[in-house]
């Protein structure tokens, strides 16, 4: 039978390198194998593996080709690992996916957390070689790493194979995933934060604890993640769609979300497995170097970092190269097809060229800014949810309007009193809150404002003229006015604003509520910084970044912890962490800040300069025209709702069983839903009700964004030009941390 599709040509930037213990792994694998009882031994009478499926699929060639330094007994370990995590996805796929046994996958899942303990012993006795394999690995690694790293893989672990019931559930209700929640739950069942971890035991090379959390280092773990599981995606699609029955693939996501032919869907999957691939090669060359200085690394925390990276390099190649081999996959078309280039041992290197001279390499360097491109319809929004509107919204716009100008808000060119009352913030506060009593709406149209004003300021002041460090010079100088004994004398109004802003919120939560709103600010304020450094090298984000940047960039997180804060009183830490919990918020988010880009292509792309724009990145990676991206937007709009609504419907109940929540927890859930409800109905009103994005607006407000195109491309004259000038003197140079002034 013929593939359902051609592999296309694959982005490859690194030769494959082959380790020459890769026959002493294979001879370990077998015997380790055939010990836990994984080869030739049904489960429940349902036949998994025979000896020539485990020899077929050469597990121990996969681990030579990614892990090419590693020694033989460091390769036999990985390899062993790989073997289980196979193993264990073909387990599940025998005794409860293709059953439907939803409670027996729960219950198996729930015992392997028992043999991932931090600290101490294992003590459960294994039933199943599943059990048996991970006791068995778990002790040969996990001691000899550091308490960090132990934390990260238990995390990365536990997701593994907790999302395997996300994939079960999907099956059971037939239901496939739309593109953004694909990709995030892919990283967490297809397990490639758990191989990055692998990476730094294998090559011994742990991540610095004290920069494991940072953007840079998210990002490479994540492009790293993306671009194995759509690679492998496009391998798996004949064995997974056709034959099992699978859901979780990309090829077949992107089928039914655009509605096209599996063919153009794999070639549509392709390009964004090379645009995540070239947002890893960018991370590792303009931000990690950058990230390192920062943090003052030592020359050994520098070596890691490296060793770590090229550790991932290492194994995208390898990983490539065994899926052109390994009977697991699609890939008999390939070996004769001429874009696949020569097979043999070390001739990997002969399909980089190619790769490099690609020229979606460079299409996300070439777009001009303030191209005129008019008005945009937009196309329908699905709005299930009723708005309700506070009956102190006249009192909170004179009030907010008074607050500003206490603030220094109106005074420094880039809002006046005209237009702050147009862009009317409260009217906003009043749907996402409409119970808040008089003085709580007050605080929320002050944080909106501040956050918007914040928003429009950086690229004003920051923006075209490359004034990276001296934006991050004040977002440090902001983090500061958070932590009142190290609190700097505010400068300008953003200053002013937030000191004051952190008093009266601050005031009434305690010291962990306090880090959590405190975190969630200051996350807002980098995502400005990485705006303004996008902008200095004119460059369109990669689409899954800017969809997670976004909802940092929007505010949206810092609302909703907020509410968090204020409303969600009475939910466990664990409940919040959840997966059906954290994929509302995010549905919230993603409906929100999408919405907004819709709402804002013309002011942002024709005025402004922009770059950062949902429609325009569809725009730049599709190469379609401005209206049929802005139909896959509202796709993607409309897309999120309907996730919002099915896991509130269908997961949180579940949820609320499974975490055995009493009566008066669920009641909380219900009520922080509600609020997420009001707050989408609240954002949606706004952008209808204001004045801000429509052609009169964008006429009536431009005098000072038009400044910006003029002199020398620092930003508008007069705009904060003052303040450009003590935050540029005050940019921390590399290895130094910025100083408050």
């Amino acid at each position: 039978m013929a593939q359902p599709f051609q592999l296309p040509e694959f982005y490859v930037p690194y030769p494959a390198r082959l380790n020459p213990n890769l026959e002493a792994a294979r001879v370990h694998t077998r015997e380790w194998a055939r010990a836990m009882d994984m080869v030739d031994a049904p489960q429940n009478g349902v036949h998994v593996w025979s000896q020539a499926d485990l020899d077929a699929h050469d597990y121990a060639l996969l681990c030579a080709y990614t892990h090419p330094d590693a020694d033989e007994t460091r390769l036999n370990l990985v390899t062993d690992w790989y073997v289980w995590v196979f193993y264990f996805d073909d387990h599940f796929l025998e005794l409860f996916k293709r059953t439907r046994d939803i409670a027996g996958g729960k219950a198996h899942l729930d015992r392997l957390k028992l043999f991932m303990p931090a600290t101490g012993e294992i003590t459960t006795e294994p039933a199943n070689p599943v059990e048996a394999g991970l006791l068995d690995l778990w002790n040969r690694t996990v001691p000899h790493r550091s308490a960090q790293w132990r934390g990260r893989f238990i995390e990365s672990t536990t997701a593994l194979l907790d999302e395997s019931m996300w994939e079960l559930a999907n099956i059971d209700a037939g239901r496939v995933a739309n593109p953004i929640e694909y990709i995030e739950m892919r990283r967490k069942v297809g397990g490639a934060p758990w191989s990055a971890n692998l990476v730094e035991h294998v090559a011994d090379a742990e991540v610095p604890a004290g920069v494991a959390g940072t953007r840079p280092m998210l990002v490479l773990r994540d492009t790293f993640a993306d671009a194995i599981h759509l690679r492998n995606d496009l391998f798996s699609y004949e064995r997974e769609v056709m034959d099992e029955g699978e859901l979780s693939n990309g090829v077949l996501v992107f089928e039914r979300f655009f509605g096209i032919g599996t063919q153009e869907a794999a070639e549509r999957v392709n390009d964004l497995l090379t645009s995540r691939l070239h947002q890893f090669d960018h991370t590792a060359v303009t931000e990690v170097p950058a990230m390192a200085d920062e943090a003052r690394l030592g020359v050994e925390e520098k070596a890691a970092l490296l060793a770590y990276i090229k550790g991932l390099q290492d194994w995208q190649s390898g990983g490539h190269e065994w899926h052109l081999r390994s009977s697991r996959y699609m890939n008999a078309d390939t070996r004769s097809s001429a874009l696949a280039g020569p097979l043999g041992l070390g001739t990997s290197a002969a399909r980089i060229v190619p790769s490099l001279l690609s020229p979606k390499r460079f299409e996300r360097f070439t777009h001009v800014p303030f191209t005129k491109v008019g008005p945009l319809t937009i196309p329908p929004i699905e709005m299930p949810f009723p708005l309700v509107m506070s009956p102190h919204l006249d009192r909170a716009r004179d009030n907010t309007v008074a607050w500003a100008r206490s603030v220094g808000i109106l005074d420094e060119g880039v809002y006046d009193e005209r237009r702050l009352r147009a862009f009317d913030l409260p009217l906003c506060a009043a749907g996402l809150h409409a119970s808040a009593d008089a003085d709580a709406l007050d605080l929320t149209s002050d944080w909106l404002t501040w956050g918007t004003y914040g928003d429009d300021y950086y690229p004003l002041v920051f923006g075209r003229g490359a004034h990276v460090g001296a934006a991050k010079a004040l977002t440090e100088r902001l983090k500061a006015c958070m932590t009142p004994d190290r609190a700097p004398a505010p400068a300008i109004a953003l200053e002013r604003g937030l000191v004051d802003l952190w008093r009266r919120t601050a005031a009434t939560m305690t010291d962990d509520q306090q880090r959590v709103f405190r975190d969630a600010v200051a996350d807002m304020l980098d995502s400005w910084v990485w705006e303004v450094a996008n902008v200095a090298q004119n460059r369109i984000p990669d689409p899954v970044d800017y969809i997670e940047m976004r909802r940092k960039t929007f505010g949206s997180e810092m609302h909703q912890s907020l509410c968090r804060l204020t409303r969600g009183t009475g939910l466990p830490p664990e409940v919040y962490r959840s997966r059906p919990v954290q994929a509302v918020e995010k549905a919230a988010t993603d409906f929100s800040a999408l919405l907004n880009d819709l709402h804002s292509y013309q002011k942002e792309i024709q005025y402004e300069g922009e770059i950062h724009n949902a429609v325009l990145v569809v725009e730049n990676f599709f190469g379609v025209d401005r209206d049929r991206a802005a139909a896959v937007v509202a796709d993607l709009v409309n897309e999120r709702m309907r996730e919002f609504l099915h896991v509130t419907r269908v997961e949180l109940p579940i949820l609320v069983a499974d975490f055995g929540l009493s009566a008066e927890t669920a009641a909380a859930l219900d009520a922080y839903v509600e609020d997420l409800r009001q707050w989408i109905a609240g954002v949606a009103n706004w952008h209808t009700g204001c004045r801000r994005y429509t052609q009169a607006d964008l006429d009536a407000h431009a005098a000072p964004t038009a400044l910006g195109t003029a002199g020398l491309g620092i930003g508008p004259r007069r705009l904060g030009t003052a303040a450009l000038r003590v935050f540029a003197t005050s940019a921390p140079s590399p290895g130094t941390p910025p100083v408050p002034r």
